[in-house]
């Protein structure tokens, strides 16, 4: 497969939240966005690889199709995996593992597919399997048709490279920057995350005010395959500035450690600067000065930390602040209990479609700006 030549690339998602990657995908310019279950389909070349890599924030892993066809008994797959141009994609000084799926199929033992395609790429490109590769090839047969994929990431993309300590439950970032996606943040308005725990919202805003890519601080797999181009990399990784930053960025939380925590992440990502992190209960919260924006939180939900009933009381605490102190504020909550968002008196509409979030089915809840 050569560089110039367009394929199919998917991005996966976090399930619940492929709408709003796909949102993100056509804000950034990407071709043919599609929503389809678990992601978003586009159309484009290696280089649109590295930039989806580099700049999408919703993705977790960005995978380069390079072959469908159909298949009904193994030696039919090994005869076509034999037939790829693996040498196109592959280094054969590069080990690589095959991870396989099958679904609805004739051939139904995934781990006899990874196998097939395993041996035929190493017969015949020369390149050595290995359960720890950094890249991977994923085969996915449903229905009797074979899709084989690269992933070009390695590393989920939630992992920017700056965040050395994580909180309790932590969020995602991908997770976050799509729950800051669909409160309609821009970087143009101030943020408040009363429960900042490892500070995700707060640093996530601050890189989108900042216009900061959120795949500056990492490598990614592409960079060990046959086809990666390091002087067109550099200059895509350099291409663009940071953006007059005009808004500051707020967390607390009532935990001092997890303030010392949000401060050292902010700092490693490079927006200590416009971001201010502070030790404050719930019951104690005020609205920074300068305009209103937007408060996004995460509390601790029943399934999640603690008692549900206990847990009333603190979204009740909750809701009377920013009621009683927050006009012209919006508010974006995540939960997993309607009860514990009705607890504290805000104004939600309808909220999200459910979203996966560690085996829990999670919701946001918005309200219009607080009167």
């Amino acid at each position: 497969m050569s560089t110039s030549a367009e394929f199919e690339i998917f991005l996966s998602a976090t399930p619940g939240l492929e709408a709003p990657l796909c949102a993100e995908a056509i804000a950034r310019s990407f071709k043919a966005p599609k929503t389809v279950p678990g992601g978003v389909t586009i159309k484009g070349r290696w280089l649109d690889v590295w930039r989806a890599n580099l700049e999408l924030r919703g993705a977790g892993h960005v995978l380069a199709r390079v072959a469908t066809f159909p298949v009904i008994h193994l030696s039919q797959l090994d005869k076509r995996a034999r037939k790829l141009a693996w040498g196109k994609v592959l280094r054969r000084d590069v080990p690589f593992r095959v991870e396989a799926s099958c679904k609805a199929s004739k051939i139904y033992h995934s781990g006899a597919a990874a196998e097939r395609i395993e041996r035929a790429i190493s017969e015949e490109l020369g390149a050595s399997p290995s359960p720890d590769a950094i890249v991977c090839i994923k085969a996915r047969i449903e229905r009797n048709i074979c899709t084989i994929a690269v992933d070009t990431s390695g590393e989920s993309l939630h992992k920017r490279g700056f965040k050395e300590a994580v909180a309790k439950a932590p969020m995602r970032e991908t997770m976050a920057a799509m729950f800051l996606r669909q409160c309609g943040y821009d970087g143009c308005e101030p943020v408040l995350d009363p429960m900042c725990g490892s500070g995700t919202f707060v640093i996530e805003a601050a890189e989108i005010a900042g216009g900061l890519k959120p795949g500056r601080g990492r490598r990614f797999a592409f960079e060990h395959l046959a086809n990666f181009d390091q002087k067109a990399w550099a200059e895509m990784r350099q291409s663009g500035g940071i953006a007059p930053i005009t808004v500051r960025l707020y967390g607390s939380d009532l935990d001092m450690g997890a303030v010392r925590m949000s401060c050292a992440n902010a700092e490693r990502a490079g927006v200590g600067d416009i971001t201010n992190f502070s030790q404050c209960s719930v019951e104690d919260l005020t609205a920074p000065p300068g305009p209103p924006g937007l408060v996004i939180v995460n509390p601790p939900y029943g399934d999640r930390i603690g008692d549900k009933r206990k847990l009333q009381a603190l979204y009740r605490s909750l809701g009377a602040a920013l009621l009683s102190r927050f006009p012209g504020w919006r508010v974006g909550l995540v939960t997993s209990e309607a009860a514990l968002a009705e607890a504290t008196g805000l104004p939600f509409s309808a909220p999200s479609q459910p979203v996966l979030h560690g085996g829990l089915r999670i919701w946001l809840f918005q309200t219009a700006p607080l009167a």
